[in-house]
Formats: structure tokens, C-alpha cells, sequence
């Protein structure tokens, strides 16, 4: 008798119409396989879907080219389709669950003739975690099979442990022809299911990473009592070998993964990674927050990574010890045979072909690589991995962070001044544009925990979640503010970032432990100059006491911006979050 999954499986397949089933099994063998047949067999705009790099230099790394209309999430196109709009909230797009699926039905009839249809089976987690969940997913490109392969657990094994289970994770995606007329990207939170069209882009087709680690999951925690959130975790290591767990949500372009992955500038000082992205957390029996990472590599940024940024990824991309590591969208040297992009600290290649596959020389003026070029890498292959990262049960979490990019106004590093304090501090967190980004320079975007376009459901509901994790623990972590990008009158960073924020982090765990005063202040506790550790630091005391000013005239204007989103979400938004917004107008004077 057939198992609920193939069943499934055959139903998909009678309406997508493939021209056969690959069942995966995860080992390096079929990895392998499957980047052969992305090089001999599968095209994207007649180019193979995985090109050969130089394999002394960066050994088992391929080049991977999207369609050139596919290079990014789509959020407009991106929808939660719980039954009713109120639960999706005004945060996430919206669609009838039963009118969203006859349109996927109708885009996806026939949409895999003539190829695989590759089913996938993996567990974000450690499989023996009982934080971990298992899922499958179909797609009908090997770059997708070959990403969710890094990017997760993917084993037969998974199948075994569903068994005749039916209410596992489903994934269906299909790269369709590529249509942005005809791609969407479809939560069904009820049903666990993501149902993806007509993109090949990982936060759009590797349906295990945002669309289930962070919409899905986040919906599945206000359900089963925890919380799936957009962050990093890393243990920083004392000099007498003491380790401090801490998890920090930064938005993107704020320096997240050069974070988890940082080389401490201060001696004696280690951070062990044990991820980049995503955090699943859970009250222990402890009474203490236990955090997991769901994924098993790095989906991250190239522009910008260098042997100065950060050493430790630049390690990992040319390490080679786990099959295989991807590039999207680099550019490629021809003299060479390895990829390029922009801010990776070595002059450009005389001769070049672009991320779309076209001659490229350094006097264009266009770039070479993508602005959101991409690699694709496993995190066994980081030389700062924590040797915790398999732990099934986790890490307990001492400190929160929550971040983002702002030139005025917030200082370095403050302390909440307790849990309800905190949320409302990541709640109102922002980060200000790029002209690169938006052709206007400086404007706010608000985006709560850096969560706003991952959450799974209304997030005035998900703020009272936080607010009730909170009141389930009895060691809860301490929730800090960072801010590693103030600037001066000249336009000028004020604080050097990178390996230097371990400094900041420093002050973090001596605050945990209790081993420092600091002043206070209405946001919050901010430090004391003279806790800082600043050895081999030339940084002025006029600067410094600009990275940790507080000036509540500047705070009126804030607290105007920060109304107008706490008002979006209606009655959703929690009293205590407004009992928090009224107590520092009132302190502020607004």
C-alpha cells in the first residue's frame, strides 16, 4: 500500500506531467550525479545550469547563471494564505487559500514536461533534535536539488521517520519557463505547504529557507509555544575558555554573516559560528531560551566578502571539503577560470564574462557580478563551526541582539532595561537605504526583528508571542540594541566594525555576568566608556561619546515614525508594547 508521501508525490506528478521521478537520497555520489546533469543536461537560456570553476583554486565550486529575470525574492509576489486577511496581517500579501491554490494548479499543469522531478527529503535540524521537523520537497532543476543538498539534511532516511505520518512539511516548486508573469510564491500555513512558480532563486525555490525555516515555522511556533526568527547564533570564547551564546537579527546589508563568521580583533577572544540566518528557539526545561539552527550552509551575499571582510567565509568557499560549493550570478575570469565580484580585495580580471554570461572588461561602467550574487556553501566547511552545532538539543541563549543600519540617533550598543522593554526596542528597529538600493539615500525602513518580510501571520500577534515566551521563562536572555554604522559631521563611520565589534560584544557578556555597571538612560543602559575594551583601538573620546549619546530631542521625530507603525497593526498590537511607546514620549517629551 502506498505511504501518504507517495501518494502525494504521484498527485503532483499527474499534474505537473514530468518525464520521470528522481527519488534523492542525499549521499555525495548523487551530488555527484546531479552536477553532471546540470552540466550536460538541464539549460537555463541555452547556457548549462552549472558550469566547472577552477578546481585547484576553489576546489569542487561550480558557476551557477540565472535567468536574467531572476536574481532576488519576489515579495510582491510573495503570499500567506491563511483563511481569513486579519491572520495574515498587514505585513504579508494575501490570497483565499482555495483561490491561490487553483491558480497554482492552473500554472503548474504541465509545468515539468519534458524534465526531472526531483523529490527531496530532509529535516531542517539534526535529525535526532525534537526541535527538528521533516519535510519534502519536489523541483525540476538540479541547481535547487543540489542547493537544498547544502542548505539541509537531505536523506532517505527522512522518509522512514515520516512513515505513514501525513501531516509532514510539503514543498512543491517548479522554475515553470521562467515567466514573471507566472511566478509566485504561495504559504499555505495550515497545510505546511509552500507552493513556489516560475523562479529558481534560492529565497524563492529552496523552500526549506525562508519560506519554511522562517513563514511556516513562525506560524507552527505561536502554535506549539516557540519561535522561528531571522538571526544568527554564535558562542563567543573567553580567555579562560567560557563560552557565551548569543543570537542577533540584523536586516539585510547590516552585516549579519560577517558577524557569525567574524575573526575577533581582541587576543584571547573566539567566535564559533553555529549559523547565519535562521534561529528556531525554545523555552528548556531550564527555564532558559535553547536556540537551533534548522540549516546545515550559507546562502550569502558575494559583493563585499573578501579576506578583509571576512576571512573566515573566504576560508570556507575555497576549502572544498564538503561537495559541492555554488556561485550564482558571479562574474568569471577567463584567464583564470574563477569567479569575481566586486569588494573581494583583488583587482579586477583583465577580461571577463559578466554575471549574465556576457564580455566584460574593468573600464565598463557596468558590473560584473550581480549586486546579489550568491554563494552557496556548507557549513561544515567553516573553520570556526562550534563544535556544538550538532548538538540536537541546541545552545542555551544568554544575550539577544537586534540591529540595524542607522547614521544617527542609535547608539552603539544598549541594554533593554527587561524582556517587555526589549521586544518593544526590536520591534521599532530600522535601517536607512542606500541610494544604490532605492536612488534615495538615508530613508527608514522599519523592519521589527528583522522579521517584517518572513513572518508567517500578523505581526502584532507575533510581538505578543514574544512578550508570552517571555513570561514562560525564568532565566530569560538579556536583549541588547547594536548599531555599527553612526557617522560623523563628514560622513565618516565613527566605529571601525568587522573584527572590532567583538569589543561590543565583549561589554555584551561582561553585562550578562554582571561584571559591569552601566548608565541608564530612557532606552536603556548604555555603557560606561571606561568597560570598553578598546586595546590597539585608536578611536577619539569625542568620537566615543558621540557612538553612545542619547539626545531625547532627536527621539521626538523617532517616536512620531515609530507610531505610525505601531498603528498598522490595530488591536493586534499588544497594550504593553503601547504602555512602552507612551513611556518613552513621555520621558522624550514628545
Amino acid at each position: 500500500m502506498a505511504t501518504a508521501i507517495e501518494r502525494w508525490v504521484d498527485e503532483q506528478a499527474r499534474l505537473f506531467k514530468p518525464k520521470k521521478v528522481y527519488w534523492c537520497d542525499g549521499s555525495e555520489k548523487e551530488a555527484h550525479e546531479l552536477v553532471e546533469a546540470g552540466i550536460l543536461d538541464e539549460q537555463i537560456e541555452g547556457q548549462p545550469v552549472f558550469q566547472a570553476l577552477n578546481q585547484h583554486r576553489w576546489p569542487k565550486a561550480f558557476l551557477h547563471r540565472s535567468h536574467p529575470s531572476d536574481v532576488a525574492r519576489v515579495e510582491h509576489l510573495t503570499y500567506v494564505c491563511h483563511p481569513d486577511k486579519e491572520t495574515a496581517g498587514p505585513n504579508n500579501n494575501w490570497m483565499d487559500p482555495d483561490e491561490a491554490k487553483r491558480m497554482m494548479a492552473k500554472l503548474s499543469d504541465g509545468a515539468m514536461r519534458d524534465k526531472t522531478m526531483y523529490v527531496l527529503p530532509y529535516t531542517m535540524g539534526h535529525p535526532d533534535s525534537p526541535y527538528a521537523k521533516a519535510c519534502i520537497q519536489l523541483t525540476d532543476i538540479a541547481y535547487v536539488a543540489v542547493s537544498m543538498r547544502i542548505m539541509t539534511r537531505m536523506s532517505r532516511s527522512v522518509i522512514d521517520k515520516i512513515g505513514s505520518r501525513e501531516d509532514f512539511v510539503k514543498g512543491i516548486h517548479s522554475v515553470g519557463d521562467f515567466d514573471p508573469n507566472k511566478r509566485f510564491i504561495m504559504h499555505f500555513p495550515d497545510d505546511h505547504l509552500v507552493w513556489s512558480i516560475g523562479s529558481g532563486y534560492g529565497g524563492n525555490a529552496l523552500l526549506g529557507k525562508k519560506c519554511f525555516s522562517l513563514r511556516i515555522a513562525s506560524w507552527l511556533g505561536k502554535q506549539e509555544g516557540w519561535l522561528a526568527e531571522h538571526m544568527v547564533i554564535m558562542g563567543v570564547e573567553d580567555p579562560k575558555g567560557n563560552v557565551t551564546y548569543i543570537t542577533a537579527a540584523l536586516p539585510s546589508a547590516c552585516g549579519k554573516t560577517n558577524l557569525a563568521m567574524m575573526r575577533s580583533a581582541l587576543p584571547g577572544y573566539k567566535v564559533w559560528t553555529l549559523g547565519d540566518d535562521i534561529a528556531w528557539l525554545n523555552v528548556g526545561p531550564d527555564g532558559r531560551l535553547w536556540a537551533i539552527n534548522p540549516e546545515s550552509g550559507f546562502f550569502g551575499v558575494a559583493p563585499g566578502t573578501s579576506m578583509q571582510t571576512n576571512p573566515n567565509m573566504m576560508t570556507a568557499l575555497k576549502k572544498g571539503a564538503f561537495y559541492p560549493t555554488l556561485f550564482t550570478n558571479t562574474a568569471l575570469d577567463l584567464d583564470t577560470n574563477e569567479p569575481w565580484w566586486e569588494g573581494m580585495g583583488i583587482p579586477p580580471p583583465r577580461s571577463a564574462l559578466d554575471w549574465q554570461g556576457e564580455h566584460w572588461e574593468p573600464s565598463y561602467k557596468t558590473k560584473a557580478a550581480h549586486p546579489n550574487s550568491r554563494f552557496t556553501v556548507s557549513i561544515y566547511n567553516a573553520p570556526n563551526l562550534s563544535k556544538e552545532f550538532d548538538d540536537p538539543k541546541g545552545v542555551p541563549i544568554s544575550a539577544m541582539i537586534f540591529g540595524g543600519k542607522r547614521t544617527s540617533l542609535i547608539p552603539l550598543v544598549f541594554e533593554s532595561l527587561n524582556w517587555q522593554n526589549g521586544v518593544f526596542a526590536a520591534a521599532r528597529m530600522g535601517s536607512e537605504t542606500t541610494a544604490a538600493a532605492t536612488h534615495k539615500e538615508g530613508v527608514l525602513r522599519r523592519d521589527p526583528m528583522a522579521m517584517l518580510p518572513f513572518c508567517g501571520y500578523n505581526m502584532g500577534d507575533y510581538l505578543q508571542h514574544w512578550l508570552a515566551i517571555g513570561a514562560r521563562m525564568t532565566n530569560p536572555p538579556k536583549i541588547f540594541a547594536v548599531n555599527w554604522f553612526r557617522k560623523d559631521e563628514k560622513n565618516k563611520f565613527l566605529w571601525p566594525g568587522f573584527g572590532d565589534n567583538i569589543r561590543v560584544l565583549k561589554w555584551v557578556i561582561d553585562r550578562v555576568n554582571g561584571s559591569v555597571e552601566a548608565k541608564r538612560t530612557p532606552i536603556g543602559f548604555v555603557p560606561h566608556i571606561k568597560d570598553l575594551d578598546l586595546r590597539g583601538l585608536k578611536i577619539s573620546k569625542p568620537k566615543l561619546e558621540r557612538l553612545f549619546k542619547v539626545d531625547l530631542k532627536e527621539w521626538r521625530p523617532e517616536l512620531a515614525d515609530v507610531r505610525k507603525l505601531l498603528e498598522k497593526f490595530g488591536d493586534h498590537m499588544p497594550p504593553e508594547i503601547w504602555r512602552e511607546y507612551e513611556t518613552l514620549k513621555k520621558e522624550a517629551g514628545a
